[in-house]
């Protein structure tokens, strides 16, 4: 192999070496969108993502990931794979203006959760449910139910059978600890108390 690079050259790799083969199932982990609930009679408000093998994995890696430290009161998770995105409108555009009447109907109507972002920089947040017959279908519902005088910037629906969600059994994980007080830094004072050291030194 040619290189301009001196230790590639060292190497003496045959022009020829190597061959691409498909990756193997697993060889690499699923992602999985995270939502949570940080307060009471807030949404479920995205937090991040985790990857996992599964979805059971996922949600006590969501769990670990985004409960162990912030306040939390529920949770939920669902493959990216089955998130639909719609297109982004610029701010100040909703876009619920723009939509198309349905084109493509499934036969059976489905359940879709409905999360709406606001704001560029800012996380979707959940505000209800919307049936139809298909993601094409189910977002034009969507319109009729949620769209208010705020612009929404982006949407995502996701098949309410594709969530996961923690139970009430979940919840004693948090209930101890609402706040997460004992994780904060400035909750150990350790600069008051350096400071009060060196005036007892001094």
């Amino acid at each position: 192999m040619e290189s301009l690079d001196p230790r590639v050259g060292r190497l003496g790799i045959p022009e020829n070496w190597g061959t691409l083969e498909p990756k193997s199932n697993l060889d690499q982990l699923e992602t999985f969108e995270v939502f949570s609930i940080m307060k009471e009679n807030k949404p479920f408000t995205h937090v991040g993502i985790v990857h996992a093998p599964d979805e059971e994995m996922a949600l006590v890696f969501a769990k670990e990931q985004y409960g162990r430290r912030d306040s939390t009161l529920a949770m939920c998770i669902a493959n990216s794979s089955n998130v639909l995105v719609s297109p982004f409108t610029d701010n100040n555009q909703n876009l619920y203006d723009f939509l198309e009447p349905s084109k493509a109907l499934e036969d059976s109507v489905s359940e879709y959760q409905v999360f709406h972002l606001y704001k560029r920089g800012k996380q979707h947040q959940h505000v209800g449910e919307a049936e139809g017959k298909g993601y094409e279908d189910a977002l034009n519902r969507a319109k009729e139910q949620y769209d208010g005088s705020k612009p929404v910037l982006n949407i995502w629906l996701i098949k309410s059978e594709h969530l996961l969600s923690t139970d009430e059994e979940d919840a004693q994980i948090w209930a101890t600890t609402p706040e997460k007080k004992f994780r904060e830094a400035t909750d150990y004072r350790a600069a008051d108390k350096i400071k009060r050291f060196k005036q007892e030194k001094a």
